[in-house]
């Protein structure tokens, strides 16, 4: 099986897990209907992402128990509904607001940037040291970030806080550096690399711009 049809399975059941647990506790307050309305929008804009602009990535084969362990992690992620909806926990609106914006940005740096990166490579191969990518060089892992942590906010709760260091910590992060090694051959990485962050914006040394003379 490819790594993409575990990610993509468990992206098409959030809605449905997230609706069972507002049905199954009966809790059908104004957190868990936001949280429905991120978390369960975002698994189906994946499965439209998937078929209009695919990760080359998640293409590899990998062995069917390899697949079962990526599905059961990935069920991790539903860690937060559950402590939401059972606990019936009612976030302040000012919470459910931060939420919302923190979610809204990170979809957009997500999907926004991985088309960037599919047209840009199906068309021009090579580096990409523009638009979203100019100052930071994993601008789709700073998205999926911002909208894992909005959903973990809506929890108030740490563990979904922990959950999601984890997958930072132990996927995220990795992959970033191995990037950064397969982006190395090329001439000016280096030179791209001292003028990006690896995740959030750095601004170099030659940005700074001296004062204007009176």
């Amino acid at each position: 099986m490819k790594i993409k049809q575990g990610i993509n399975l468990h992206k098409a059941l959030t809605f449905i897990v997230i609706f069972a647990l507002m049905v199954g506790y009966k809790n059908y307050t104004i957190a868990p209907w936001v949280y429905l309305a991120l978390h369960g929008s975002y698994g189906i804009m994946w499965l439209f992402k998937d078929r209009i602009y695919p990760d080359k990535q998640w293409e590899e084969e990998i062995p069917l128990s390899m697949g079962i362990v990526l599905f059961i992690t990935l069920g991790l992620y539903w860690v937060a509904p559950f402590i939401l909806i059972s606990s019936s926990t009612e976030p302040p609106y000012p919470l459910i607001a931060a939420a919302i914006v923190m979610n809204l940005f990170g979809v957009f740096f997500h999907y926004s940037s991985d088309a960037q990166k599919y047209y840009t490579l199906k068309y021009q191969p090579g580096l990409i040291t523009e638009g979203f990518f100019a100052r930071v060089r994993n601008t789709n892992y700073l998205g999926e970030i911002l909208i894992y942590f909005s959903f973990a906010l809506l929890t108030t709760h740490w563990l979904p806080f922990l959950i999601l260091a984890g997958f930072v910590g132990g996927i995220f992060i990795p992959n970033m550096l191995k990037k950064d090694k397969s982006l190395s051959r090329y001439p000016n990485f280096e030179e791209y690399k001292a003028n990006s962050g690896l995740l959030f914006p750095f601004i170099s040394r030659q940005d700074a711009k001296t004062p204007r003379e009176i």
